[in-house]
């Protein structure tokens, strides 16, 4: 349907399913709030910020906070553009759904299987760092790699265990999660703030800072200093899109998730330039912060005692695994998503949904499997290479998510009630192209960056072998739309 139809009201989600040639057999529990705390769970500023601060000191000392807003405006122009999707095809597998539907399936596969790469890697990311990072610290563990791996595989378990037993439990144990990092953020500021301004230790003048990078010559070169420091920005605020890989198990999908995808960036963005302020504006010896393993901490310990640094470290803690268990979730429904229409390996076993749980069971096995197995066979370096290689693949991304946008946007549907720009589509979408190319850059601008570029191709790679295999032997599920029955394989293949 053109723009230029009438305006369709919105049905009732189920409806919307079937009309696409699925039958409901994810359970629909998620209310609002729930949705909301699935994007701002994987975003989580907390821990964002707990995990990039260090580069920030180190690339342009305190003064790098002011790149966030930037970082915010332009995630939240793409973010825009994903809600335009999300209100029109409320369907499990997003971007894989949306480009299958709307340019063909050759296009969408090649969507599935870079958010699949992108949520594998961002769940070995966050459950590496909440094991390291986190709760070794908190537990008073010595550094040690081994200790950490296990820690590691310890979690990724529980978080399947938990996200095969209910998607309702880990909508509530999210919306928990993401309710006590609310808290402890706004809770932090106002403690900063006061107990900087009370005691003396700190000042408004690390605002403009540049701290142990005064007089750095590469300050304002391509890929140093200044532009470096974008990645706590571009680290922290992605993974918004996950709402709408929960769009077939959340309530009104056509409202909720489009406004989870952007209320979430809005709300990270605004609660993430808060906690910068007041963190940097409580740093009493920026030297000694910018040298510590984790300065956010040492600033804890500092200004408000050795107490509310093991507070902190409980709260991150929670923050951290509600990240990774919503990260697991939604990857566990991109290749449930992919595999009912029998486009991933292993589809025949990962599409099967269970009728006691109402989820899919091999799908969300699938990622823990991943997971254990790099925690056992990869070295130390190609595993931090690995993982450093998962800030590139939401960039990609989301980049092609809004080509895709423009190219098909005349032929989206509007419905009344739905979530739509209306006459801002256009500037917002090409405004969110641009910022996207400028975000790709920024991310390869910095040496070092050779080795998770490879590793970003590898991964496509192994894809790529896999489309080959199936344009060779199985052409027949490239042809057809995602959902329409094959006549030889029965419904929904």
């Amino acid at each position: 349907m053109s723009r230029t139809d009438p305006v369709k009201p919105v049905t009732d989600a189920d409806e919307v399913s079937a009309t696409y040639g699925y039958s409901s057999e994810l359970k629909r529990t998620m209310g609002s709030f729930q949705v909301f705390a699935v994007s701002f769970a994987f975003i989580s500023v907390a821990v964002g910020i707990f995990g990039t601060y260090d580069d920030l000191l180190v690339n342009s000392g305190p003064v790098g906070i002011w790149t966030w807003p930037v970082a915010l405006a332009g995630q939240l122009l793409v973010a825009l553009v994903i809600a335009q999707f999300a209100a029109r095809i409320p369907l499990s597998g997003s971007s894989y759904q949306w480009a299958s539907r709307l340019a063909n399936p050759r296009i969408g596969w090649g969507f599935g299987w870079l958010t699949f790469c992108y949520l594998i890697t961002g769940l070995l990311a966050i459950d590496s760092a909440m094991a390291s990072q986190c709760l070794m610290p908190l537990f008073g563990m010595s550094p040690d790699e081994g200790t950490a791996r296990v820690i590691t595989v310890v979690i990724l378990v529980v978080q399947a265990i938990l996200a095969i037993a209910s998607t309702r439990l880990v909508a509530v144990l999210n919306s928990l999660a993401v309710g006590v990092e609310l808290a402890i953020v706004v809770i932090l500021v106002v403690a900063l703030l006061v107990a900087a301004a009370v005691t003396g230790r700190g000042s408004v003048d690390n605002l403009v800072s540049r701290g142990v990078a005064e007089g750095s010559t590469n300050y304002f070169a391509f890929g140093g200093g200044l532009m470096a420091v974008m990645i706590v920005g571009l680290a922290t605020l992605v993974g918004f899109d996950s709402a709408a890989n929960m769009a077939e198990e959340a309530r009104d999908p056509h409202r909720s998730v489009p406004r989870a995808i952007v209320g979430s960036v809005a709300a990270a963005g605004i609660l993430g330039m808060l906690f910068l302020i007041a963190l940097t504006v409580a740093i009493d010896d920026i030297a000694k912060v910018t040298e510590a393993g984790s300065p956010v901490a040492v600033i804890m310990r500092d200004q408000l005692g050795a107490p509310t640094e093991r507070i902190l470290l409980v709260a991150i803690a929670i923050a951290f695994f509600g990240g990774g268990m919503v990260t697991m979730t939604s990857c566990a429904r991109t290749v449930f998503a992919m595999s009912r229409d029998g486009r991933f390996p292993g589809h025949r076993v990962m599409r099967r949904v269970s009728r006691r749980t109402q989820t899919p069971i091999a799908a969300t096995i699938l990622p823990l499997v991943i997971g254990v197995v790099t925690m056992i066979a990869l070295p130390g370096d190609a595993l931090i290479e690995l993982i450093t290689s998962g800030t590139l693949f939401p960039a990609i991304t989301y980049g092609l998510i809004v080509v895709l946008y423009l190219a098909v946007r005349k032929r989206l549907d509007r419905k009344k009630g739905a979530f739509d720009l209306g006459r801002f589509e256009l500037p917002v979408a090409v405004s969110a192209l641009i910022w996207s190319v400028c975000a790709v850059t920024v991310l390869l601008a910095p040496a070092g960056t050779g080795v998770p570029l490879v590793i970003v191709a590898g991964l496509i790679a192994v894809g790529g072998l896999y489309f080959v295999f199936m344009v060779l032997f199985r052409r027949d599920v490239l042809d057809v739309e995602p959902g329409v029955a094959d006549p030889m394989a029965g419904p929904n293949r």
